[in-house]
């Protein structure tokens, strides 16, 4: 307190010598302009001055210099010590109030940057307040505290800025280390989020088949060949006799037969001992129990991304309300970086307002309806034919091939018939099928769905037709085998024999596994041809880019300019890429992987190849040969569509696997699970000889299908409940939407309704302000009368002030008796007394009354 005290004392004493010094300059200065000017008038009469005046006159000034250079320098001084008396102030600490406040202060600032973005102010604003806040929080969030305290808490402080930094960083760094995240981005700037959906399912598909190839690599492959038996030790892995002379042919090798077939991609190469090697692998149990985690894995992963897209996903506005409003604020990508895609996003948007107001125009426009009907039916019709001829085409195809797998010197094109048709019709018939729905003139976006929907019941009856008639050669596989299995039996037991007949009595050498007769493995058989579908298709797929974009690219680029025509606005042009085409592609080759990833399981890593390959040249072709959509869609309702075929096809690949599971009999003498009647019986094994026996009858119990029918039917209630109360749900969402709806077109009306009286309640208040004086004041107008008759004297003015200041309604919108606009106001009635007309002149002597031609209850206005 006593240096605060001291200091006071002198801050006082400087500001008083700070004044007295300036006093004294401004008195100077007068006395100095007096003197010089009356020197001046002096000179003017005088002649010039001699040399001794001169000099006494310099010596003047310089006296007055010297002065004025002291009082600088005491000026100087004075400045220096209030600077050091303030800085040691600012070296005390500060008090507990001003610590408080300054807390509040630096909470409140935190506050407002972390609330920054919600507030409705321009951004220039925004920014400018935003460093303001930063830069007090760094300047005075340190200030808090005391000694150590003061230290503990700048440290904790910093370190917590320092925390937020390294999180900022690691997620951008986790963003960067996202697979072709950049090169995502840079096709999505150029084309549009539509044709990037599509790399974002690739990748996510690429992540999925990761996942499955590595518990397959780990689990069953890896094992398999590191200690199992090798190469050559047993039938079922070596090549027979007849077939190694060309087992390493590149035709038989593109055919997948030769020392491809007895290898560990298919199913028929693992041996059906329970255990192996040192660790006592089961290896017929990992296999089935990967088998079935394959599909449980994906059908989880593919529910949980429908979940979340379903939960990320915001709502774009009822379709019946404020169409126009969310076109207008809501159309544009704002990833776009190209100036093409933004003109014709800009197109887009212009077409979809079109769109809507032809949609409103056409609701009341009458046509003919029957004719539109049938067309559409004719349409149907037509594409229907076209499903139904694509079936009997694979149907007839796979049975020809079954033929020609019989014969010998088969051609090259005979061997791949099945894979080329199905690739071929996969091809063309997705055009096709847009010209006959040209007929039907649906609305795009219903013609869009129809179109995938065929395309999907395309693949599907193509996948489908090709499985039935697969089973029809396995089950001839099966007679067959019935017949091998007796030769193999007859073989072994004659070699045994006729080593016996030649009397050695040690054991004999056993036969060469190349030359046991073989099964034809009717697993490894499906596993062959599933492989060799995804292989065409591949090639199929790559081709087709080549051809159809990158040398269509060409051919349009370098001869437009020798054309007839214009080339790039006219046909051909350049291509777009086809997104359902390319999605539905995807999602049907993902079925076949499902499918045949049980009797094939190197066909998880084909595929893992294949997709990062078409990751690579797909977006190379997208970004060399073609060009944007003419109308860019955004892709936020598309995901969840895709999504849901990807799950329908997973339904769909999963029933042929259970069915060759639970009712096939394996192979003898080939794969895991050779030597059992039906495939799941390894599980039943598994139990009795490697757990307790509790454990086996508890497994009894549950698979009994006494307890198995109540638990689908429980299962079945509990979804219609769950289905039930969202549907609840859904219905209470669109009575709270009608509700706000409703009040928010009262609340328009009620504004309305106010801009609209409020001219009118001031206009009844101006008009009946008079007649409420006159008739609650009428002595006090008598006597104004009496006094002033003219109206001029200062009585007269004094009466007129006190009638305003007590008007019991006064002026104003907020006036205290104003009545509502719905409320008639009338006047009663006395005899021989009438008002005029607002405006009209009433004149003296005139009687009061009703006007002429008003009624009772008519409003005066």
């Amino acid at each position: 307190k006593d240096k605060e005290e001291d200091g006071s004392k002198e801050e006082d004493s400087c500001s008083q010598e700070n004044e007295a010094s300036r006093r004294k300059n401004y008195q100077t200065r007068n006395s100095g302009g007096k003197k010089a000017g009356e020197e001046r008038s002096r000179q003017r009469g005088k002649k010039a001055p001699t040399k001794d005046q001169k000099e006494s006159e310099n010596k003047e000034k310089k006296a007055n210099k010297k002065g004025k250079g002291g009082e600088s320098k005491q000026k100087k001084d004075r400045k220096n010590s209030t600077s050091a008396s303030s800085n040691s102030s600012d070296e005390e600490s500060p008090s507990e109030e001003e610590l408080a406040m300054l807390m509040e202060q630096v909470e409140q600032k935190k506050k407002l940057i972390s609330t920054m973005r919600n507030k409705p102010w321009r951004m220039v604003k925004k920014l400018s307040v935003l460093r303001e806040a930063q830069a007090f929080v760094e300047k005075f969030e340190g200030a808090l505290g005391k000694g150590k305290g003061k230290k503990l808490y700048a440290y904790k402080m910093m370190m917590a800025k320092k925390w937020v930094k390294f999180k900022r960083d690691f997620d951008n760094f986790k963003t960067q280390c996202i697979p072709w995240e950049m090169k995502i981005k840079e096709v999505e700037s150029h084309f549009g989020s539509s044709v990037a959906s599509y790399f974002i399912f690739l990748r996510w598909m690429y992540g999925v088949n990761l996942v499955l190839f590595g518990l397959i690599f780990g689990l069953v492959i890896i094992p398999e060949v590191l200690m199992g038996m090798p190469y050559g030790s047993m039938p079922r892995k070596t090549v027979p006799r007849a077939e190694q002379a060309t087992a390493m042919d590149f035709s038989v090798l593109w055919d997948f037969e030769g020392y491809i077939k007895y290898s560990a991609l298919f199913y028929g190469y693992y041996n059906n001992q329970r255990t192996i090697g040192w660790l006592k692998y089961r290896l017929p149990m990992a296999y089935f129990m990967v088998g079935v985690s394959v599909f449980g894995y994906s059908l989880m992963v593919v529910i949980r991304s429908m979940a979340r897209n379903a939960n990320e996903s915001t709502a774009d506005g009822d379709d019946d309300n404020f169409i126009f409003s969310w076109k207008m604020f809501t159309s544009w990508d704002y990833l776009i970086g190209n100036p093409e895609t933004a003109d014709n996003k800009f197109a887009s948007i212009t077409t979809s307002f079109k769109e809507s107001i032809v949609d409103e125009q056409e609701s009341n426009k009458d046509e003919n309806i029957h004719l539109r009907r049938f067309l559409r039916i004719l349409a149907n019709v037509l594409i229907i034919c076209c499903l139904c001829g694509s079936g009997y085409l694979i149907y007839f195809v796979v049975k020809r091939s079954q033929t020609f797998s019989k014969m010998q010197n088969v051609g090259w094109y005979e061997r791949n018939e099945v894979e080329i048709v199905m690739s071929l019709l996969g091809m063309f018939c997705p055009p096709l099928f847009e010209t006959i729905a040209a007929l039907e003139n649906y609305h795009p976006r219903i013609g869009l769905k129809w179109q995938l929907g065929r395309i999907f019941a395309l693949f599907l009856g193509n996948l489908y037709t090709f499985l039935l008639a697969l089973m029809d050669d396995v089950n001839e596989k099966l007679a067959e085998e019935d017949v091998v299995k007796n030769i193999t039996h007859w073989t072994l037991l004659g070699h045994h024999n006729l080593s016996m007949e030649n009397g050695s009595s040690a054991t004999p050498p056993p036969l060469d596994p190349a030359d046991v007769p073989r099964g034809p493995c009717w697993e490894t058989t499906v596993g062959i041809e599933f492989v060799r579908l995804t292989v065409s298709d591949i090639l199929v797929t790559y081709i087709t880019i080549l051809v159809g974009d990158f040398i269509r690219a060409c051919f349009v680029r370098f001869v437009n300019y020798c054309w007839c025509w214009d080339l790039e606005a006219g046909f051909p042009s350049y291509a777009e890429f086809d997104i359902s085409g390319n999605v539905l592609g995807l999602v049907f080759n993902q079925g076949m992987i499902w499918m045949g990833s049980f009797y094939a399981p190197g066909l998880v890593g084909i595929n893992v190849l294949r997709l990062l390959t078409s990751m690579y040249f797909q977006c190379w072709a997208v970004m060399s040969s073609n060009v944007p959509h003419e109308r860019v869609f955004k892709a936020s309702k598309s995901n969840n569509f895709y999504m849901g075929l990807l799950l329908l096809i997973l339904f769909l690949s999963l029933l042929p696997v259970a069915y060759t599971i639970m009712s096939l009999p394996p192979s003898f003498d080939c794969g895991p699970f050779s030597g059992k009647k039906r495939m799941y019986e390894v599980i039943q094994e598994t139990i009795e000889l490697d757990f307790p026996l509790f454990v086996a009858k508890i497994f009894s119990y549950v698979a009994n299908p006494g307890l198995i029918i109540p638990a689908i039917l429980l299962m079945v209630l509990a979804i219609y409940y769950l289905n039930a109360v969202a549907e609840a749900y859904q219905r209470a969402n669109a009575e709270l939407k009608k509700k706000m709806q409703m009040q928010r077109e009262e609340e328009k009306n009620k504004r309305n309704n106010k801009a609209s009286t409020n001219p009118m309640m001031q206009d009844l208040e101006d008009l009946f302000t008079p007649s409420t004086k006159n008739e609650s004041h009428p002595k006090q107008a008598e006597d104004k009368k009496r006094e002033s008759p003219h109206g001029n004297s200062p009585a007269g003015t004094q009466g007129k002030a006190a009638v305003l200041g007590g008007n019991p309604m006064p002026g104003g919108r907020g006036a205290a008796f104003t009545p509502p606009p719905h409320v008639l106001v009338t006047q009663p009635l006395t005899l021989g007394v009438r008002t005029p007309y607002p405006g009209q002149h009433r004149p003296r002597g005139h009687p009061l009354g009703p006007v002429p031609g008003r009624g009772r209850g008519q409003p005066r206005y």
